[in-house]
């Protein structure tokens, strides 16, 4: 995102208010993964020093790289144990899904308090916060290892299907770095299918735009 680099320069205030927001969405999403095995049964991301807030446990530098520059990223995968858990398949599935909820409901969140807000910059703040939340939580649902919907998606096939599926792991990283590059008009094919879902979600929670980008 070369806008990033362009408001660092311009306006340091908006940059400090994009990185504030991407640590807060990231640190959560991740928090909540390992609070979802947790709760499971899976003392695997307590063990690794994931089931806190502290976003240096939580934040993946390519994946925060990619935030700044393209819009798109992740934080940290956590791991769990499938043996640890009752039913792996489905829980992985509860697990994964437990990230992209925790974002839409912090957008939410957000937009409640900008709707009473009576200050200009928390305004802005907020705004900002609701638009990188929303990036982050519908980004992770595309099915495409290792975003978290590709756990989703296999968590809800039927077994043998869930097989196949699963087979297409190891290429996922391929499939996702095929889909960042800029190939349409000096877009990423990504961005160019879900950009419009973004926009139309944030436009829901923000019906007067006031973001800083």
């Amino acid at each position: 995102m070369n806008m990033f680099l362009t408001e660092l320069v311009t306006n340091p205030v908006a940059a400090v208010f994009f990185l504030v927001s991407i640590i807060l969405a990231v640190d959560v999403h991740e928090f909540c993964h390992a609070k979802a095995a947790d709760v499971l049964g899976d003392p695997t991301p307590e063990s690794m020093g994931r089931l806190t807030l502290n976003p240096l446990a939580h934040l993946d530098p390519f994946g925060s790289l990619l935030f700044l520059f393209i819009g798109f990223g992740w934080g940290k995968p956590v791991p769990f144990d499938p043996y640890n858990l009752e039913n792996p398949r489905r829980d992985a599935g509860i697990i994964a899904c437990a990230g992209p909820a925790s974002n839409f409901v912090m957008a939410i969140a957000a937009a409640l308090l900008l709707a009473v807000s009576p200050v200009p910059l928390l305004d802005i703040f907020l705004s900002t916060f609701i638009w990188i939340n929303i990036v982050l939580g519908i980004f992770n649902l595309l099915p495409i290892s290792p975003l978290d919907g590709f756990k989703i998606f296999g968590g809800i096939l039927p077994e043998e299907q869930a097989d196949q599926w699963y087979s297409l792991e190891r290429y996922g990283m391929i499939f996702l770095l095929f889909f960042i590059f800029p190939f349409v008009g000096g877009r990423s094919m990504l961005e160019v299918l879900i950009s419009p879902v973004i926009r139309f979600l944030v436009s829901l929670l923000i019906p007067q735009p006031a973001t800083l980008f």
